[in-house]
This record gives structure tokens, C-alpha cells and sequence, in this order.
């Protein structure tokens, strides 16, 4: 199977964090003792060449997070990590974004789910790709046309594999849910009428504006 080019409606977004070694030690962080995701809302998604807009309620930072996303083709549960293969689709690239000032804001509360969820946060394509290395791709991305994110799969903590098999765990995984990996140095803000491209060599790029 090549890549497939149809639109996808996932039951739900998973999104991890902490999931890139060069980031961890940027942050002062280490490898946690399993993958630490967070939900992100199906009705954040948009098209690859559609707009992002800015929350009315929102006036600080949004970011954008470059990611590669796997695409679940068959229900699991409670599966292994050498059987994960077999229910993955394929994998799209992902711009994760978030409403990073958000976050903090209450003291008492880390808002993750609140910050990555807003209408057009959610952004994957052009297509789903399963005949794919997921262990050693490129992912890069461009803000205005310079890179600013240039990293490699190779540095994630956990996987793919060992991802779909900790999350099938907690949940049951259905087809056309989407996880995406976490993202790794270089995520930082955009300004509006930015234009965002993220890209992952063998799958293709997708392109958006901050308005």
C-alpha cells in the first residue's frame, strides 16, 4: 500500500508529549518512565491548506509543533508491541498547534487539552503513507519559508510501535485515530499572516496560515 489521499475523521486526537531526547535535554527533562500524551479535540481540524485563526479570546503565543502522526487502521486493544504493525495505517505529517500561554495560566491546572484543542489547532495530511521507514524519517519545519524545526525520528524515546501498543493499553484504538509523536527542538511562535510548512520526507508537506 502506497499513500492514500482521502480525507480522514478520527475519534479522537492523542497528542504526546516529552517524547524527543535533543528537546528532553534542552528542557532539562529525561525519558519518562512511559509515553505522556494528552487529548486534543477532533473539531480543531482543518485541511492542510486552510488558515489558522487566532482565538477571539485568545491574544498571546501560538506555536507550531512539527510532528509525524501515525493513522490507526484496525481496532486494538490491549495489543503488543511487535503486533503493532499490523494496525497501523500508515503515517502524515502533523502540526500540532497550541496555545502555548495558556497552559500555565492557572496555577493550580496544566490546561494542554484546553491550549491544543481551539478551531483549526489540528492539522494533518496531505496523505497517509505505510510504506514507510517511521524509525528514520526527516522532519522538518519552515516558518516563512526558513527552517526552523530539522530533526529525525530516530530520537524519539518511544517508537511508534511501543506507542500504539502503551496507548491500546489505556484505550481502545479505533481506524482513523491519529497519535501524534510529539514534537522535538525548534517548536516556537508564529505572528499573524505567518506561513507554516511542515514536511516529512516520503510523505509530503503541509502548508498553513496564522491569520
Amino acid at each position: 500500500m502506497g499513500k492514500l489521499y482521502r480525507k480522514f475523521k478520527p475519534s479522537k486526537i492523542i497528542a504526546l508529549w516529552n517524547n524527543y531526547k535533543t528537546l528532553a535535554d534542552e528542557k532539562g527533562l529525561t525519558k519518562p518512565d512511559n509515553p505522556l500524551y494528552l487529548n486534543k479535540s477532533v473539531s480543531s481540524i482543518i485541511e492542510p491548506d486552510q488558515n489558522i485563526v487566532r482565538p477571539k479570546s485568545y491574544s498571546e503565543n501560538i506555536f507550531y509543533e512539527g510532528e509525524l502522526g501515525i493513522v490507526i487502521g484496525n481496532e486494538c486493544k490491549d495489543i503488543e508491541v511487535d503486533e503493532s504493525k499490523e494496525y497501523i495505517l500508515g503515517y502524515t505529517c502533523v502540526n500540532d498547534v497550541t496555545a502555548m500561554d495558556l497552559v500555565k495560566k492557572d496555577s493550580t491546572f496544566d490546561q494542554w487539552t484546553r491550549a491544543k484543542s481551539f478551531d483549526t489547532f489540528g492539522i494533518f495530511g496531505p496523505c497517509v503513507v505505510s510504506d514507510i521507514d517511521p524509525m528514520n524519517l526527516r522532519v522538518t519545519s519552515k516558518l516563512n519559508g526558513k527552517i526552523v524545526q530539522d530533526y529525525n525520528t530516530s530520537d524519539m524515546f518511544f517508537n511508534v510501535f511501543e506507542i500504539v501498543s502503551y496507548l491500546s493499553k489505556d484505550m481502545t484504538l479505533y481506524p482513523e485515530d491519529i497519535i501524534a509523536c510529539g514534537t522535538n527542538s525548534g517548536l516556537g511562535p508564529m505572528d499573524e499572516n505567518d506561513i507554516i510548512e511542515i514536511e516529512i520526507k516520503g510523505i509530503g508537506k503541509i502548508v498553513n496560515k496564522l491569520t
